[in-house]
């Protein structure tokens, strides 16, 4: 992914870099385009460990820290893609808009349209009660094959689906 800032920033980090250095405030939020995704909407965030592109997060408007996403707990917590290997203690972007390259297990096929939830830490999945990601959607069919780890899911400021019951 090749994504280019278009909203004014002075000194801008690139979307796919990760670095030690805070360089903008938290919760930053820009437009990029990608001439494969088209365009995009981007967060900036703190990291977590363990962190790789296409991760699931969850995060805290307030602090800009970031957790891998759990399965199944129930929060209705916003959730954001990295753009980069953006581990602890480190700060970069995040997806919150349009076609994201998302992680998913090689064993998991999605169909196009079908919803997202989340299936282990971190990892997207087909949906389930109290899993699900609202603001996603398949864009694109993954089908489960070795190597096949990501899937390209549409999404709108998604969140985690909160409580069921």
């Amino acid at each position: 992914m090749a994504y280019q800032i278009s909203t004014p920033l002075v000194g801008a980090q690139p979307i796919a870099v990760t670095d030690t250095t805070q360089n903008h405030p938290v919760g930053t939020v820009v437009t990029a385009n990608d001439p494969t995704y088209g365009g995009g909407e981007f967060i900036y965030l703190k990291g977590v460990a363990s962190t790789v592109v296409g991760s699931i997060v969850t995060y805290n408007t307030t602090s800009g820290t970031t957790t891998l996403a759990p399965a199944g707990t129930n929060k209705p917590q916003p959730v954001a893609v990295a753009m980069s290997a953006n581990v602890a203690d480190q700060w970069g972007w995040y997806q919150i808009g349009g076609v994201a390259v998302v992680a998913k297990a090689a064993s998991v096929s999605l169909a196009a349209g079908v919803a997202v939830g989340v299936r282990s830490t971190g990892v997207i999945n087909a949906t389930a009660s109290g899993k699900e990601v609202e603001g996603a959607l398949v864009a694109a069919v993954a089908s489960a094959a070795t190597g096949r780890t990501s899937v390209q899911v549409v999404i709108n400021r998604p969140s985690m689906q909160g409580r069921v019951s």
